[in-house]
């Protein structure tokens, strides 16, 4: 009995960033994006963050080749579009492990860690010391 041939195929890549967490959706298509059931003008006020988000498909030269479909949730923008770059990045590697050296050395593999220092009880700041504010 000949396998079975896979029509309808996913990539699947979980990005995040600062406190937001992106689930990225990708299938063979014609370049559509959609975030959280908008298109990507609509949920991205800024053209340097839909940028950001669209990096790993200009690099690896996959814009107009996969639909992209992106829940997203936490943070503001900017961490948001970071979790979408990151999340595209792994799914793009679900697809194919050619676009790895290319993704790897743009730095959209690593999960950038840097978040907001918790506020800390008895200080203004978060890392304000008492003994050198004023009072």
């Amino acid at each position: 009995m000949p396998a079975k041939k896979k029509t309808n195929v996913t990539y699947i890549g979980t990005g995040r960033r600062k406190s937001s967490v992106a689930r990225v959706f990708m299938t063979p298509g014609t370049g559509v994006i959609t975030v959280n059931g908008k298109t990507l003008e609509e949920y991205l006020p800024l053209e340097t963050l839909r940028m950001n988000v669209r990096l790993p498909l200009d690099l690896t030269e996959t814009l107009n080749q996969f639909d992209v479909k992106i829940n997203v949730c936490g943070g503001g923008y900017s961490g948001q579009s970071g979790a979408m770059r990151h999340g595209i990045a792994r799914a793009l590697l679900e697809a194919s492990v050619d676009y790895r050296p290319a993704l790897k050395a743009a730095g959209f593999l690593t999960r950038d860690s840097r978040a907001k220092e918790r506020k800390k009880y008895g200080l203004k700041g978060a890392r304000r010391a008492p003994q050198f504010s004023k009072r």
